[in-house]
């Protein structure tokens, strides 16, 4: 009799462990999604901030006409890899974005007309805003997919993730040596 208890308990330990752990990983899987939510977010707060900028810098004349159709070439590439569900290639296409956005900024720094325009001064900090909030969007998705592929790697969570499809790995964002994000803009004075 008491062995069919011990059977019994080893069973319920078995199905609770399995419970959980199952649990754990659909939790960890929706916190990874959840976290490319928001950095979904903050890149369409950039592309609608992006026209307005353009438009504000084209009425000053003389003003680099290379630099504004990179910016908004940059954004169309990059709104189109948004629909790809590609990470490494929509990754590649925002980091082309950031760094043309960047170029843009340092190319202002030669009118000081514009500098000193009410439009552009707002434009400027709720784009700043934004590259903020994208960057620490980015810092916490990685962490999420951490923790998802520490789950499914590691044992004994490994064998449930197994059993139950969650042992495919998720993509990390990272910055490509192309990647105008890691080349310094150069400024002059």
């Amino acid at each position: 009799m008491w062995l069919i208890w011990v059977i019994l308990g080893i069973v319920v330990i078995i199905i609770i462990f399995l419970a959980g752990t199952y649990n754990g990983l659909v939790n960890a899987r929706n916190v990874v999604k959840n976290a490319w939510a928001q950095i979904d977010v903050q890149l369409k707060r950039r592309y609608d901030l992006i026209p307005n900028l353009v438009e504000t810098v084209k009425g000053y004349k003389n003003f680099e006409r290379d630099t504004l159709e990179a910016v908004t070439k940059a954004r169309t590439a990059a709104q189109t890899a948004s629909t790809s569900g590609d990470i490494a290639a929509r990754s590649a296409a925002e980091g082309e974005l950031t760094g043309a956005l960047s170029r843009l900024m340092v190319v202002v720094e030669k009118y000081p007309d514009l500098k000193a325009n009410q439009n552009f001064l707002a434009l400027q900090e709720e784009l700043t805003s934004t590259e903020n909030k994208i960057s620490f969007s980015r810092q916490a998705y990685n962490d999420q997919v951490l923790q998802y592929n520490n789950k499914t790697q590691q044992f004994p969570s490994n064998i449930v993730a197994g059993m139950f499809g969650f042992n495919k790995e998720q993509a990390f964002l990272q910055a490509t040596e192309s990647d105008a994000e890691k080349k310094a803009p150069k400024v002059s004075f």
